[in-house]
């Protein structure tokens, strides 16, 4: 069976490995158009995305994708940018308006390719008419610092930009849209992909203002009233601009669990997928898993140890100290508090893009003398928590998980294995 901790690390990688675009890109590529292939994207796994399309790909082709700095790979023909993520910077703004120039003047006998992402919504920053730069930058720093859920955050996004939203599909228009889709996002909506640039929204501005109320963000006033006039609203189901726009989710969360649990399986245990879309602040969910942890092993309910428990989905972390964040590392520390030393309890969490928050590193792994481990050094991990300190955490026990990146992107990983 071997140690908890490689077994916990091949389960990620496993998961990892299935979401490689060069795996689930190519059974998607449709039939070449009579006029011109043109590829437009944006994400961390997009330029791997696109690498994957060129290798595949029969005849001409041309484009642009848009990736986080280091995320990207050789293409011959599509021109790969970088640009800053979490945070949106001048190049992706730059991106983003080349995208909508290269939209223009197309015909109905040409096809677009789309690929996108996690990531892609910070990556292709082009502020709704009334703001600047500068407002997208102080947006994304407010909303990833408030507690809201990725699908909150999109909302706001897709309404407070020129090309989110279904916009640059629509600028495609008469073309045919083919989105090829690595989802990032609990409940896998198109939508919420990149803040869903090629595709239908049936949000409204209203639901937009409302997460911002209830969260207490605050924004420019022309972002208000863009919102409040309806003048920012995005492009919605119905639009015959989208009739010629086709979908597909190419790799989703759940197939990286699937993986992930055949590793398991393949060592002699049970794996027990919780779900693919767990959301909610991340040290809530550590406490969760963690009585749940608790009851197999010491009770064997619901379920028989050895086993493995399995989840993904986005959890958020509402910033109140001084720590660097990173979801995965939070809620694993919190996680380590509620068991408090359990023995034969062992876990792993980390993002699939190999970055947790703003840290090139993917998470972390827990063992049973982790609290012990720390105190021995003088950490105190209560406090850490409270300062949303999880990497340095993990760092000081040198328990980090550290990837690189992996050139793609299917949300957060969590796996706890009960021996």
């Amino acid at each position: 069976m071997g140690s908890p901790r490689r077994l916990l690390r091949a389960m990620f990688d496993a998961a990892v490995a299935a979401a490689q675009p060069a795996l689930r890109v190519p059974p998607f590529l449709p039939p070449p158009p009579r006029a011109r292939t043109i590829v437009m994207g944006a994400g961390k796994a997009s330029a791997a995305m696109a690498q994957a399309v060129e290798a595949h790909w029969p005849g001409p082709l041309e484009g642009l994708v848009v990736t986080r700095h280091g995320h990207a790979v050789r293409c011959g023909r599509i021109e790969v940018v970088e640009a800053g993520h979490p945070v949106p910077d001048a190049a992706g703004e730059a991106a983003a308006r080349r995208l909508m120039a290269l939209a223009r003047g197309l015909g109905e006998d040409d096809l677009v390719l789309g690929l996108f992402s996690g990531g892609g919504s910070a990556l292709l920053p082009l502020p709704a008419e009334g703001l600047a730069l500068h407002d997208e930058q102080s947006l994304s720093r407010r909303l990833l610092a408030s507690g809201a859920s990725i699908g909150e955050m999109n909302c706001v996004r897709r309404h407070l930009s020129a090309l989110r939203g279904g916009r640059l599909a629509a600028a495609c228009h008469p073309a045919r849209v083919v989105n090829l889709l690595i989802s990032d996002v609990p409940g896998d909506d198109p939508a919420d992909i990149a803040s869903g640039p090629t595709v239908a929204d049936a949000t409204t501005c209203a639901d937009a203002l409302d997460i911002l109320r209830r969260h207490a963000i605050e924004v420019p006033r022309a972002a208000w009233s863009l919102l409040e006039s309806g003048a920012a609203e995005t492009i919605k189901p119905a639009d015959p601009r989208l009739r010629r726009v086709q979908t597909h989710l190419v790799a989703t969360p759940q197939q990286a669990l699937d993986a992930a649990a055949e590793v398991a399986r393949r060592a002699g245990m049970q794996a027990h997928i919780l779900g693919d879309a767990i959301e909610g602040e991340a040290r809530d969910v550590g406490r969760c898993l963690a009585a749940i942890a608790r009851q197999v092993a010491r009770r064997g309910e619901p379920f028989k140890r050895p086993c493995v428990l399995l989840s993904g989905g986005e959890t958020t972390v509402t910033l109140r100290g001084r720590g660097r964040g990173g979801r995965n590392v939070e809620f694993l520390l919190s996680l380590a508090l509620a068991l408090q030393g359990e023995p034969n309890v062992h876990a792993i969490a980390g993002d699939t893009d190999g970055i947790d928050g703003l840290e090139e590193i993917a998470g972390a792994l827990l063992a049973p003398d982790s609290l012990a481990r720390a105190r021995a050094q003088g950490l105190d991990p209560r406090r850490m928590l409270d300062d949303n300190d999880g990497h340095a955490f993990f760092q000081a026990l040198d328990d980090s998980v550290i990837s690189g990146p992996t050139l793609t992107n299917v949300n957060d990983f969590r796996a706890i294995y009960i021996a």
